[in-house]
């Protein structure tokens, strides 16, 4: 079992521990509460540190970076498609052929690209919280130790408990204070939009037959 499964305890241990008589809790002079059992909320400590901040803006921008390139390719697509049509009146039905079916492969390798560029990105974002907790995972047990716990649950699978032993917003505290953003760390995890090069970088999967020709969607809304 790793430290991090050690430090942030399954929910289901919660009501047990909660519906046992609970243990003193008292104010030290370094400001931290001390506790056998302490709680913490995963999301809220993703969404108010300044790394997890970063790593949101950075699959945002992906994504949004992904969205702009799948717009101008549908239009490249859209125009070749049009001087195609165009030109099958000056062109024999065979010569028509070929360069639709040139055209047709074209669209089936897009389509391949943008779905692989696509679940790269939203498989990086739905990790993200995971790197995220494996890079803060020091400082949760610095706190962990100076609270004198030997338990974290995870808040959101508590039903009853008491807001002293929400660590949550010390924890956000010295994550931003220790890391910050996480850029110049040794170690940090790479930001979201990394993996995501021009190459694959693709637009998403084109729609039907006549649809497959110039018609691309753009990378899925949040």
């Amino acid at each position: 079992m790793t430290l991090l499964r050690r430090v942030i305890v399954a929910g289901v241990m919660a009501g047990a521990l909660i519906g046992a008589p609970g243990p003193a809790v008292q104010a030290q002079d370094v400001g931290v509460v001390q506790s056998d059992i302490l709680v913490l909320d995963p999301e809220r400590l993703f969404s108010e540190t300044e790394l997890g901040q970063r790593m949101t803006s950075e699959y945002q921008a992906a994504r949004e970076a992904l969205s702009k390139r799948n717009r101008g390719l549908e239009a490249e697509l859209e125009a070749e498609e049009q001087a195609l049509t165009e030109q099958r009146e000056t062109l024999s039905p065979e010569a028509f052929r070929q360069l639709a079916d040139e055209f047709d492969t074209k669209v089936q390798r897009i389509r391949r690209e943008s779905d692989a560029a696509v679940r790269n990105l939203e498989r990086r974002w739905e990790l993200a919280p995971v790197s995220f907790m494996r890079r803060v995972e020091p400082v949760l047990v610095q706190v962990m130790q100076e609270a004198g716990g030997v338990v974290v649950l995870d808040a959101r699978s508590v039903l009853l408990r008491a807001d002293v032993v929400d660590i949550t917003g010390l924890a956000a505290s010295r994550i931003n204070e220790e890391i910050g953003e996480g850029q110049a760390a040794t170690g940090a995890q790479p930001p979201v939009a990394e993996d995501v090069t021009p190459q694959d970088a693709a637009p998403e999967e084109a729609e039907g037959d006549q649809g497959d020709r110039g018609s691309v969607q753009e990378a899925p809304a949040e």
